[in-house]
């Protein structure tokens, strides 16, 4: 492996050695509370988890009936999540976001330290993208982190460039404050649901 790899978020190798090296600091371990809260609160919906990571929240959708599918584009992320996922591990696919193509229409993306990931030159491409895969009335909803430090990852972004990058396309239709983030998102992060429009 490369040292420019190793430094590169957007190469599959940086996110390997965290995966193999066990050091992932944004896995809590479980799924989070809001998204237990808004799957008992919703009907299942076709929903899609890029960056999966470790893939507890695919558990706790399929659990629940709902049409998910989670994708990663590092090889040690997709083996680590099919460990987890156990019978649901068919549901994991490595894959690249900006290319895979869902096999349904989709009603959910579900975002979780994706977004922070991608470095802030890639935003733009992530939103199309998000915009792209949605129809209208779909829902976008999940965990944004706001930090103003401009290293990462975690990178993390402004409320006005979040309204700026997403506003077009979608609408905002909760922005609530999380009570149980890990220590990496600790005061700040919010849960947010946002419509295609």
């Amino acid at each position: 492996m490369t040292d420019f790899a190793q430094r590169d978020p957007l190469s599959p190798a940086f996110w390997d050695e965290r995966f193999e090296r066990r050091f992932t600091p944004w896995d809590r371990g479980a799924a989070p509370q809001a998204l237990h809260d808004f799957v008992a609160a919703n009907a299942p919906m076709a929903a899609l988890i890029p960056g999966c990571g470790a893939g507890h929240e695919l558990v706790l959708l399929r659990n629940a009936g709902w049409n998910a599918t989670a994708i990663d584009f590092s090889p040690a992320a997709v083996a680590a999540a099919k460990v987890v996922t156990g019978s649901h591990g068919q549901h994991v696919v490595q894959a690249d976001f900006f290319t895979w193509e869902p096999p349904q229409t989709l009603q959910l993306i579900y975002e979780q330290a994706f977004l922070c990931a991608m470095p802030p030159a890639m935003w733009p491409q992530v939103a199309a993208r998000w915009a792209q895969l949605l129809p209208a009335g779909a829902l976008l909803a999940g965990y944004f982190f706001f930090d103003g430090r401009p290293k990462g990852p975690p990178f993390g972004i402004g409320r006005t460039a979040l309204d700026a990058l997403l506003q077009a396309d979608f609408a905002c239709e909760a922005d609530e404050a999380v009570s149980d983030s890990i220590a990496v998102f600790a005061g700040r992060e919010r849960w947010m649901v946002w419509r295609r429009r």
